[in-house]
């Protein structure tokens, strides 16, 4: 056996919902490192744009759409479209999400409902699309980027925590349905990661110290840092591959080992 070659993805097409930027991108960059055709979705053209030119200056030949994972029609229609255009999906990546960081009794129910709606709903939307189609195949890679929430609660995040941990029971249970077809589905479970949107967590104080947040995070994190979208890269790849066609139902948590960790001693 050639165990390089089960890493490969060449001939593959990997749909990332919300791969313009952060996590996303760096995990489609990863997948077309490993051989795989990218296509992502935007909900509209200014973000295509910008991603599209992003795409083109990492040298990836990536395919857009406009689409929102949220609504069903749309789905259906990107994914035939995909199908249409490149010859149907072998890899799905449900990456887009969203976070609100309100304290549960100050929350809308209205608030609640859209971040269940994208993070979970849309995972759920994207998966029922693509399964015919794998099925057909005869093999499929499901990817749902899971949380340390999806095991963890923590303050302000009531609506995230509950639809990571949907999502995770979600990923266990499309294994359970399809495993059989010859489909694996498994999440990954970032820890806190360093990108643009929480640079202002790791902000160096006036007085040089570190933000109080940033110490906190690297002192219950046994790797003493935070991670990088580019510690998610092999992960990703390993799920999206021939490598990994005996794994399913597992969340592979990214986290430096903090879920490992009860912390030291004060």
């Amino acid at each position: 056996m050639d165990i390089m070659k089960s890493f490969s993805l060449e001939g593959k097409v990997a749909l990332v919902t919300g791969a313009a930027y952060g996590i996303g991108f760096a995990i489609a960059e990863a997948l077309a490192g490993a051989g795989a055709k990218i296509v992502f979705n935007c909900r509209n053209q200014e973000n295509m744009d910008k991603a599209l030119a992003a795409y083109k200056e990492k040298g990836i030949t990536a395919y857009g759409y406009i689409a929102d994972v949220t609504k069903e029609d749309q789905v259906v229609e990107l994914v035939a479209r995909i199908k249409e255009d490149l010859g149907g999906v072998d890899i799905l990546v449900n990456n887009a999400g969203i976070i609100k960081r309100v304290p549960m009794t100050e929350m809308s129910a209205e608030d609640f409902r859209q971040v269940v709606d994208i993070d979970l709903v849309g995972p759920f939307i994207c998966a029922k699309a693509v399964i015919p189609g794998m099925i057909e195949k005869g093999h499929g890679k499901i990817i749902n980027i899971c949380s340390m929430m999806s095991e963890l609660g923590r303050e302000t995040v009531s609506a995230y925590a509950s639809a990571k941990g949907g999502l995770k029971m979600l990923t266990r249970n499309i294994c359970s349905e399809y495993g059989e077809a010859n489909i694996q589905c498994n999440g990954i479970g970032p820890g806190y990661i360093a990108t643009p949107q929480t640079a202002p967590l790791r902000e160096r104080q006036p007085d040089g110290s570190r933000h109080p947040f940033d110490q906190f995070i690297v002192a219950k994190t046994p790797a003493a840092r935070w991670g990088t979208p580019e510690d998610l890269m092999g992960p990703a790849v390993f799920l999206a591959s021939e490598a990994s066609d005996f794994v399913n139902g597992h969340i592979l948590y990214v986290d430096g080992g903090i879920l490992a960790y009860i912390g030291k001693q004060p």
